[in-house]
């Protein structure tokens, strides 16, 4: 796959006319989205559909005085509004910001501000927090609220019905599109601005994650949010890209017993699963009925108990991926195209080159190092939105920095170590926590896990684990033997934890990853 692969990119290309309005002309009446609504009501959008509506909200948009370049913030949960505001910007030439739909006032205000958004997109739920902003936020000409609102609020459907014709600009494979920004587990976000040519690269993993998608019969869904890279990238895009239809629907808290009915009653084959939805499905029973032919996850080690179950219960192979929000699905674990080990990231997908780093040098053979994507493959940003020091930093010369360790062994496959802000030092040893974590997790009565470095004046740090428990389970200090013997046995005895701590959930950020920073301060107090 990877000798014979050769990017082709177009010099003109955009996102709003290779997932909407060529499948529009091909095949209008092509189902593309499938919306659940919170009543239960089921509403299907045709391609025909979503250009309509797209070119209707993209000609509202040119009244109100967005042009090519500027932001607007798509502050809505999983439905059909999201992408018809995704395509109205991108044909219009303007830049989509996806925003999350619980993002309280304070990270509203700091990505609205900072990317100096002209619009916004948003409901009835997000629509008091936009207007209480609104006043501080110069740049903010014009609010559209999906179920209609008092002036100067614009209704969003009326809007698309009031508009008159739209002819889409052309623009460049190089033109910004889409301002996603970071968590900011650390610091202030950093907003990463990304090109029509992103879509691109992550075409070879969606192929290779999915065991050859498109197929015909295949559906798509992820829980995963709109607003991240991951719903959005991983799945909804790529979707309208290959003329799959894919489930719309927001689910306000994962349950995974409704995750099932939801897959089995909509005949859904081809899944994005975050690890904590997998994790919290592991412990659900599996109906009869499905026909999952693929799951792709990402964000954290999986381990070999988690990817056992998902080849018995699900009949599917999950397929791990490996990214970031500035260059994503880089690295991937596939089953039908390699030999899977359990554990390991696996090898760089088609496209994408690969190294360790050490300092500024690129190790050679096996070894272990910073995980770096050398420049050129479509999917790599653009730069960090007012922040080109930030942005000078991410790069050792060609060589883009992740800031996760890990190493290469003599087959070349890769295997995550950790955030390099995450490494635990203790007694002289450098201590990643993902394989720990795999390791306490493989308990029966451990739904998830995380492990921190906390105080120790001996060893500099200890390793301490914070679990939580399965339903009905009791914490004993015989558990708590148990769970250390376990990883002394099954890792090494020197990253036994010296501290286990249950927990009822961990700390997440709004993108699902583990705060370590909280569970730090939380160990050492």
């Amino acid at each position: 796959m990877r000798a014979g692969f050769r990017w082709s990119v177009p010099a003109r290309f955009n996102m709003g006319e290779a997932c909407c309005d060529s499948w529009a002309r091909a095949d209008p009446t092509r189902e593309a989205v499938v919306h659940l609504r919170g009543d239960g009501a089921v509403e299907r959008w045709s391609y025909a559909d979503l250009k309509r509506a797209s070119d209707g909200l993209a000609a509202s948009f040119r009244a109100r005085g967005v042009g090519r370049g500027d932001r607007v913030g798509v502050f809505l949960a999983q439905a059909p509004e999201v992408l018809i505001a995704h395509l109205a910007c991108y044909k219009l030439g303007a830049v989509a910001l996806p925003l999350f739909a619980l993002f309280g006032p304070d990270a509203l205000a700091y990505r609205l501000g900072d990317s100096g958004a002209r619009a916004v997109v948003t409901d009835a739920d997000g629509l008091e927090k936009v207007m209480d902003l609104a006043p501080g936020l110069p740049e903010l000409a014009a609010v559209y609220a999906v179920g209609g609102g008092a002036a100067p609020v614009r209704d969003f459907h009326g809007e698309i019905a009031a508009a008159g014709a739209f002819e889409p600009v052309e623009t460049a494979a190089d033109d910004p599109a889409v301002l996603i920004y970071t968590s900011g587990t650390t610091g202030d976000p950093k907003g990463v601005l990304h090109a029509h040519r992103f879509l691109l690269g992550h075409l070879p993993s969606m192929e290779a994650n999915h065991e050859g998608f498109p197929k015909p019969g295949d559906r798509g869904w992820t829980p995963a949010d709109w607003a991240w890279i991951g719903g959005l990238m991983d799945m909804a895009m790529p979707c309208l890209y290959y003329g799959r239809p894919q489930l719309s629907h927001r689910m306000r808290k994962f349950d995974p017993d409704y995750a099932y009915r939801l897959i089995r009653e909509h005949g859904l084959t081809t899944l994005f699963l975050p690890p904590t939805a997998l994790k919290l499905m592991r412990q659900a029973d599996v109906p009869g009925g499905l026909a999952v032919r693929s799951v792709s996850s990402g964000g954290e080690a999986l381990g070999a108990d988690l990817l056992d179950w998902g080849r018995s219960a699900l009949g599917a192979p999950i397929n791990e991926l490996y990214g970031q929000t500035e260059c994503n699905l880089v690295i991937a674990s596939c089953h039908g195209s390699m030999a899977v080990r359990p554990g390991a990231m696996g090898f760089p997908l088609p496209g994408f080159e690969v190294a360790l780093l050490d300092g500024d040098t690129v190790l050679e053979g096996p070894g272990e190092g910073e995980i770096a994507v050398r420049r050129g493959t479509p999917g790599m940003f653009l730069r960090y939105w007012n922040k080109p020091e930030a942005t000078a930093a991410k790069f050792a010369g060609d060589w883009m920095r992740t800031g996760d360790l890990g190493r290469r062994d003599a087959d070349g496959y890769y295997w995550f170590a950790s955030r390099d802000d995450d490494v635990i030092t203790s007694a002289g040893y450098r201590i990643g926590p993902s394989e720990i974590e795999t390791c306490l997790v493989g308990h029966a009565d451990v739904v998830n896990a995380a492990v921190v470095g906390v105080p120790d004046p001996v060893r500099t740090e200890a390793v301490k684990a914070f679990v939580v428990l399965r339903d009905g389970v009791a914490w004993s200090d015989a558990l708590a033997a148990a769970l250390v013997a376990r990883v002394r046995e099954r890792v090494s005895a020197h990253v036994a934890p010296r501290q286990i701590e249950p927990i009822a959930e961990l700390p997440m950020t709004a993108t699902g990853k583990v705060m370590r920073r909280a569970l730090r301060e939380r160990g050492a107090g």
